[in-house]
């Protein structure tokens, strides 16, 4: 099984290219599953572009503007600002409330582009509007949704980049994510240097454990019993992950309604795993530890590939790694992805036309078509399908992936609605009819007349860079389910900022996957 890799490896790079005429980012990205956003020059901010200070066009003198110098806190974040396009002063002009709102509840399930999007905004060298205390502030409102994403393992080395081992507010959230991806050692380590970083009885107690102190987790547990320092339900917990031995036999210990990390590993310890399903996403991580058997490696992978938390290239390990054990679920995927790769490797036309369409249903079925298409999509964009449905499924993978707008170019389009798909990758919709009202509110977005709802406008007004693209990501949202003003609003708003390819790719996903 493929090995979880540092975040600063398996993210690579975010990579967001300016010019208007480039359509392949610069670096590769693995952990985004490549569907890297790409800012492009010429749209505007508030009369600036992105990557450029305004230049005075007379030959007059400026009015310069004086006010108090204060210290600016450094940019924190896993990608340069230098690679992903945005400016380390992407939150500027915001109130901080309403950015933690909005990180908090932008929706991205179901849309690829938007999800890639999301997590760029979150992982780019930053700085909060104000100063260190907006710094740590803002930090937990991006790790508390890389959490909620289930994003642990770049949760992990932004909470780790942030100076989560000597920041107590920030030491929590990065021992959970490390709870979740067995890395939770180097927690432990920065909580025996400094016990003030968190409260929790228990994780001193797991940890010193961890360490093989446990005389003084003992002791700890004592004093923690005697001052009941947690609920009884707790202590329960505790006296068993301490001394199993005194409860071999005892009945199990009733399931929490809403445990936390530390509860789960606990609970694993003792013998009394609980079931990831019902869990929070990110508690799917734990499932991608070899201690979990392989068909919930699988779910789990499946679970978190589909919001963009994991790389399509360990879920394809994992989908390869054996033979079915079965058949039904999970296990007709494995039989149908083995299958295909198979008649890829055979370089077999009759065995690919055989295989595609079975393994393209088995990914619809689990909305992992544009991780599909990202693997895929290149290896068989050069095949002759005289078949006409391998054809057409071929033929959507390649719009789904990085290369749409050459793959579009390939093949001459039969239906209106084709036709306009080609259009699209274009950034040309409106050259053709709109098949239906969702198109047309699509080609609207593209048509540089749209008039922007209030509370964008007003962002844009105010150089808010990073609160206009949150507002266009819930637009979209929103759009997607019916709503086709807003729809148009998102998309003209991410031309407006430079996300041309982002709003191209959105719609083109929203299209082909219908999952609005």
């Amino acid at each position: 099984m493929p090995t979880r890799h540092g975040i600063a490896l398996s993210i690579a790079m975010i990579a967001l290219p300016a010019s208007l005429g480039a359509q392949e980012p610069l670096t590769a990205i693995d952990w985004l599953g490549q569907n890297a956003p790409q800012i492009r020059s010429g749209p505007t901010l508030g009369g600036q572009t992105l990557r450029e200070p305004p230049v005075t066009q007379t030959a007059l003198r400026p009015e310069i503007a004086v006010e108090t110098l204060q210290p600016q806190p450094q940019p924190m974040g896993l990608v340069p600002s230098d690679v992903t396009g945005l400016p380390v002063n992407l939150w500027q002009g915001s109130e901080l409330p309403t950015l933690r709102y909005l990180i908090d509840t932008v929706p991205v399930d179901g849309n690829p582009a938007m999800q890639t999007l999301l997590y760029t905004l979150l992982l780019s060298e930053t700085r909060a509007p104000g100063g260190e205390d907006a710094q740590d502030w803002l930090m937990r409102a991006r790790l508390d949704r890389l959490m909620s994403l289930g994003a642990t393992d770049p949760l992990e080395s932004l909470a780790e980049s942030a100076g989560a081992a000597q920041n107590p507010a920030l030491f929590q959230r990065w021992f959970d994510a490390t709870l979740l991806n067995g890395t939770e050692d180097k927690a432990c380590a920065a909580l025996a240097l400094d016990a003030r970083l968190t409260r929790d009885y228990r994780a001193r107690i797991f940890c010193l454990a961890r360490q093989g102190d446990w005389q003084t987790a003992a002791l700890i547990l004592e004093a923690a019993h005697a001052i009941q320092a947690m609920p009884q339900a707790e202590l329960d917990l505790m006296d068993r992950f301490l001394s199993p031995e005194i409860y071999d036999g005892a009945p199990h210990l009733p399931m929490p309604d809403d445990p936390d990390p530390l509860t789960f590993r606990l609970f694993e310890s003792i013998g009394e795993r609980l079931p990831t399903a019902s869990l929070p996403r990110a508690f799917a991580n734990a499932d991608l530890r070899d201690v979990s058997g392989w068909k919930a490696q699988i779910e789990a992978a499946e679970r978190l590939t589909r919001i963009g938390a994991l790389q399509p290239n360990r879920l394809l390990g994992l989908y390869t790694e054996r033979r079915a054990a079965a058949s039904g679920g999970v296990w007709d995927r494995v039989t149908a992805l083995r299958r295909f790769e198979t008649a890829l490797e055979q370089n077999s036309i009759d065995a690919v036309t055989k295989t595609l369409p079975p393994v393209w249903t088995a990914m619809q079925e689990v909305g992992l078509e544009v991780a599909f298409a990202e693997l895929f999509a290149p290896q068989i964009s050069g095949l002759n399908f005289t078949d006409a449905r391998a054809a057409q499924i071929a033929w959507r993978m390649g719009l789904l992936s990085s290369d749409y707008e050459s793959v579009a170019n390939s093949v001459a389009a039969e239906t209106d609605t084709d036709a306009f798909l080609v259009a699209l990758t274009r950034g040309t919709p409106g050259d053709v009819a709109a098949p239906n009202q969702m198109t047309q509110a699509i080609s609207d977005g593209f048509s540089n007349a749209v008039d922007l709802p209030g509370r964008i406008q007003n962002a844009l007004d105010r150089g808010a860079l990073g609160e206009t693209i949150l507002l266009a990501i819930e637009h979209f949202d929103r759009g997607a389910t019916g709503n086709p003003n807003d729809l148009a609003a998102a998309i003209a708003t991410l031309r407006r900022v430079g996300l041309e390819d982002t709003a191209r790719r959105a719609s083109l996903q929203l299209l082909l996957l219908g999952h609005g």
